[in-house]
């Protein structure tokens, strides 16, 4: 029996296709002690991570190695006072320490706070001050102890500040600390319902705000790794993520380590389509998940075989259906789309044992109750234009979902207003109880009288052969309201020009209703994007956050 079965009881349909799916776990689970050890204990040498850098630097660990290894780490960390309930900064990009860090949080009950190396000084003490964090670990690199070291002495909260594998003045090395600590701890007191790990959300409007999730969090990704990463037992799960998004907790640690795979992790700093593959090829990964930026630029730049492969999938925003197609048709992989938030896991996918549909976000997860909300406060039907919400289960749980905002509980209750969870992306489904993407609620342009979804004209756009990426918006117009505006970037060979843009926008009105017609088109460089890589449509169109 793999360790995901002790913690879970799964229904399948007449096809094999998971159908319901319920947790259970003691009152007192830890993914630390309850996964990473009890493997460790029963399987010593079995393979948990393997890591390279853009150096040539490899470095494979065992269960039994980041076992140990977060167990001096706890104890290097409650040597300066860490507790159950602390607040923990981690910037650590995608160096290893992570994953031994994380797990040593996790075991003391600390509340990791994953974060990347590309905030700014002024995002790194508002996420301090707002979280009233104790405890910082960051990369030497990219000048982070630099944008740390004047906080200190402007937010009170902090107690001490870490930096690995190299010294820093002002920091203490956890390299070292952690060299000098016992490998033996004995189990703290943690709670399944305490909270865990808090991300704050990179959104399109207002300040970050922090997400909370208990400690079940963990094993609410069991759905995430095995029915739509389709991580197996004895395989290597390669996502693309830097450990500063929650993309991380959903594909480099948790439902992986829980369904029996290993995760490849590559190092490094510049995106290159070519280096991916060879990682790919050169460690045999067999399962892989990026989002769709990734898959855009491998099909645009270039890509090879990968014969090690046996499933591909993507997340993070909707992917094209010209990318899908693109890539199937070299990989020889149907890529299997799948959609959450920073304040759940997995809402919807293309589910294993299933065939992905080209541009759908998939059908529901067995972890929740989706429906589609309309304008009227009903639930639509195949075909209706509404809200993705989730709708509580009967028996009241509420397992995977985020525990709360970060002192703002007027915001939770926003979000929960109805009886219901607002996700506030827009969709529809379809009669076999398919979702469709539309767009956010406040990316929907309205024009002449007619509802457009964003995501549709792009659709058309990026079959373009010049059309490297684009973002379509809304953007005043007299006469009808808002009229329809692309932004793109352009693809390797092409330049800009008049003669470009109304071949394009030809293009494009030809493929789509009159009412849907691009009106205008702008090149750009780059577009302004989330930490995340989500394209800021509000920016676009100049509006305030």
């Amino acid at each position: 029996m793999s360790i995901y079965q002790k913690f879970c009881v799964e229904t399948f349909d007449d096809n094999g296709v998971i159908k319901d799916f319920k947790l259970q776990y003691p009152e007192n689970y830890n993914f630390g002690y309850d996964v990473v050890d009890y493997i460790a204990e029963q399987e010593p040498d079995r393979t948990a991570m393997v890591w390279c850098n853009t150096e040539g630097q490899e470095k494979i660990f065992t269960f039994k190695e980041l076992s140990i290894l977060s167990n001096r780490t706890a104890n290097a960390f409650m040597a300066q006072g860490m507790k159950k309930g602390d607040r923990v900064m981690v910037i650590l990009k995608r160096h290893y320490e992570y994953w031994y860090v994380t797990l040593a949080l996790h075991k003391i009950g600390a509340v990791l706070i994953p974060s990347t190396h590309m905030l700014t000084s002024e995002d790194i003490e508002y996420r301090i001050q707002d979280a009233s964090i104790k405890y910082v670990i960051c990369t030497p690199q990219e000048n982070a102890p630099q944008k740390l070291l004047p906080l200190k002495d402007r937010c009170e909260s902090l107690h001490t500040m870490w930096t690995v594998q190299e010294s820093v003045e002002g920091f203490r090395n956890l390299t070292e600390d952690i060299a000098a600590s016992s490998s033996t701890l004995e189990r703290q007191d943690t709670l399944a319902a305490e909270p865990m790990i808090m991300y704050f959300t990179s959104g399109t409007t207002g300040y970050p705000k922090g997400v909370i999730h208990d400690h079940t969090y963990s094993l609410a990704h069991i759905i995430t790794a095995k029915y739509w990463q389709q991580a197996f037992d004895g395989g290597l799960h390669f996502t693309i993520a830097e450990t500063g998004w929650g993309k991380t907790s959903w594909g480099k640690i948790y439902g992986q380590w829980l369904v029996g795979s290993a995760v490849m992790v590559f190092d490094f700093d510049n995106f290159d389509p070519k280096a991916i593959v060879t990682i790919i090829n050169r460690y045999k990964v067999t399962t892989f998940c990026a989002p769709p930026t990734v898959y855009r630029y491998l099909v645009k730049k270039g890509m090879s075989t990968m014969p090690s492969l046996v499933h591909a999938c993507t997340a993070g925003e909707a992917l094209n259906p010209e990318v899908f197609n693109r890539f199937s048709e070299v990989a020889g992989l149907s890529l299997m789309e799948g959609y959450g938030q920073t304040e759940s896991t997995l809402i919807l996918a293309n589910w294993a044992g299933t065939t992905s549909r080209p541009g759908s976000m998939g059908t529901p997860s067995p972890l929740y109750h989706v429906e589609i909300l309309k304008e009227d406060g009903t639930f639509g039907q195949a075909g209706e234009l509404g809200e993705i919400v989730i709708v509580p289960r009967e028996d009241g749980d509420h397992t995977g979902i985020f525990m709360d905002y970060n002192d703002n509980p007027s915001l939770y209750k926003y979000a929960w207003r109805g009886g219901v969870y607002h996700t506030g992306d827009m969709a529809w489904k379809d009669e076999d109880n398919y979702y469709w993407f539309s767009g956010r609620i406040d990316d929907v342009i309205k024009t002449g009288g007619f509802r457009v979804g964003p995501f549709e004209i792009e659709n058309v756009l990026m079959e373009h052969p010049a059309v490297m990426e684009c973002s379509v918006i809304g953007i005043p117009d007299t006469l009808r309201g808002q009229a329809i505006k692309a932004i793109i970037v352009l693809a390797p060979g092409f330049e800009a020009s008049n003669t470009l843009k109304k071949e394009i926008q030809e293009f494009c009105n030809t493929h789509v209703a009159e009412y849907k017609w691009v009106r205008h088109i702008e090149f750009v460089d780059v577009m302004p994007k989330t930490i995340s890589g989500k394209i800021l449509k509000r920016e676009q169109r100049g509006e305030n956050s």
